[in-house]
């Protein structure tokens, strides 16, 4: 018995086989267009008939071959989606979207999400031919998975798992080794669901270095990894990863006396800290190692934040003077006094202001605090108009007070990866005045321009957004487009209504003189 054979039970009656084109234009009448614009209108108009369809007269035979039908259909979709991505890609059809990437045009303009749209990439660079400089036709990485989809027989999950297989055979095993593998999956895949493929192919990947002899140094280096996962409904952040080696030596090294019981407690005072660790007295670490009640997976991520302090305090990102050296975050001056709410960091960090209190006291940092007005959320410092073309660094702050990260729309970049953008461009006369600035990541800023696909910026000058940058595709005359991904909180509390502002009109020129104040730590 081949392993996985027996698993295969599907229907497969005869109502469920497909149809060949002249089978189809004979039995129901339809003929295909050959245009794949054509082709594609049909399917979407088959669907949205079918969608609506009354099920109930069918008997439960048709029921089960409509059933496979439609899902052999959405696998061979992802063969065609694939295709569609490595066409698109190849032409720059983005573009005229006004995306600056099929990434982005999948993610953003599709609604597709950065996840889907990266799994699109990921099929779409596996199963599909690529060219070379010279355009020569080059054969898919995985072509028998290519096959079994376009036969939709497996689906995009089975690819994935056939590509993360892949990806784990040592180098030094050969090409030939790797492709025999690749087919001998694709052809389990057409019989066993995906977890079930997986674990064929954690035995196979047993079978073929079972004591890893062929894994050297660059199999080990193309592995590596370290994910940092968005932040939770707790504002908790998980944190994964493949280490090398080295890497973990050095890590390893750095916890032994950095995480030990008694060093970097959080929660006692008198706890060693840092460097300190390795110079303190017998008695006062074993006494902290008596009040010490955290667990080891605890005191190894305090480890890991008193190491960036570390870093942080000793310079290790550059000499100050740049916001991505610096710890700048964004608060309102209401939330500030109860110390209670959310804050911003520049990396796009939520942050309690109860932790932002205790983390300015603490550290040995420079850290700037950019404070807001609540009902206005203005910031309380107006930068001052420079003749260069680069913005200052009281202008950078100002930006990251009110934009908070990119403006362009859908761009969740957080403020360290922006610039300051110029509306207008520098090069068409822009002042670098701060009412004619906003925050653009490099990408996004350098695609803004009077071509087709391009995109052009403006500020609102009224409204409860005045300031802010707003950007629409050029030469465009619909509405401009405002990002809100970087003001979580009117996305958590819509604002009400304003209440009257009362102070007096000396109050408000001297706040606007004043500024906001930058404090440091």
């Amino acid at each position: 018995m081949e392993l996985g054979r027996d698993c295969a039970l599907r229907y497969d009656s005869a109502a469920a086989k497909p149809l060949s084109a002249d089978e189809l234009a004979e039995q129901h009448g339809v003929v295909l267009p050959d245009s794949p614009t054509a082709l594609a209108q049909l399917i979407d108009t088959a669907l949205n008939k079918l969608t609506g369809a009354d099920l109930g007269g069918e008997n439960e035979n048709d029921v089960a071959a409509i059933i496979e039908i439609t899902e052999r259909s959405r696998r061979r979709f992802d063969a065609v989606s694939a295709q569609l991505y490595r066409e698109g890609s190849d032409r720059g059809v983005c573009t005229a979207a006004g995306y600056l990437s099929m990434h982005l045009y999948l993610s953003l303009g599709l609604r597709l999400g950065k996840g889907e749209s990266r799994r699109r990439a990921a099929l779409a660079a596996r199963l599909t031919s690529g060219t070379t400089l010279t355009g020569e036709k080059l054969e898919p990485q995985m072509p028998s998975t290519a096959t079994a989809i376009a036969d939709g027989d497996i689906g995009a999950p089975h690819a994935l798992i056939i590509a993360e297989t892949l990806k784990k055979i040592p180098d030094a095993l050969g090409a030939t080794v790797k492709s025999d593998a690749e087919a001998q999956l694709a052809e389990l895949a057409r019989t066993l669901n995906p977890k079930d493929l997986g674990i064929v192919a954690t035995r196979l990947l047993a079978h073929l270095d079972p004591d890893g002899s062929f894994t050297d140094t660059s199999d080990r280096q193309r592995q590596r990894d370290l994910w940092l996962f968005p932040q939770d409904d707790r504002l908790m952040s998980k944190f994964m990863g493949h280490l090398t080696p080295a890497a973990r030596a050095k890590w390893e090294l750095i916890a032994h006396s950095w995480a030990a019981p008694g060093v970097n407690n959080p929660d006692d005072p008198e706890s060693v800290h840092g460097a300190d660790s390795t110079t303190a007295d017998d008695a006062s670490l074993t006494a902290a190692r008596e009040r010490d009640e955290r667990n080891p997976e605890q005191r190894r991520h305090d480890a890991f934040e008193a190491m960036c302090d570390f870093v942080i305090a000793r310079q290790g990102l550059g000499k100050p003077g740049r916001l991505s050296t610096e710890l700048v975050i964004s608060v309102s001056d209401e939330d500030l006094a109860r110390r209670a709410g959310i804050a911003l960091t520049s990396t796009g960090t939520l942050l309690p202001v109860a932790d932002l209190v205790e983390l300015a006291a603490k550290s040995n940092t420079t850290s700037y605090l950019a404070v807001f007005r609540q009902h206005t959320q203005e910031p309380l410092y107006l930068g001052r108009a420079k003749k260069h073309r680069l913005a200052s660094k009281g202008q950078r702050l100002m930006l990251f007070a009110r934009d908070g990260g990119c403006t362009a729309p859908g761009c969740d970049a957080p403020f360290i990866r922006t610039e300051a953008h110029h509306s207008p461009d520098w090069q068409n006369g822009g002042p670098t005045d701060i009412n004619h600035l906003g925050a653009a990541c490099g990408p996004n800023n350098r695609w803004v321009g009077p071509a087709r696909g391009q995109w052009e910026t403006t500020i609102l000058t009224d409204g409860t957004d005045a300031g802010r940058m707003v950007w629409r595709p050029a030469g465009r005359t619909g509405p401009w487009q405002l990002n809100p991904l970087h003001h979580h909180e009117r996305l958590a509390h819509p604002p009400a209504h304003a209440p009257p502002d009362e102070r007096s009109r000396i109050e408000k020129l001297l706040e606007a003189r004043m500024g906001y104040a930058f404090v440091a730590a």
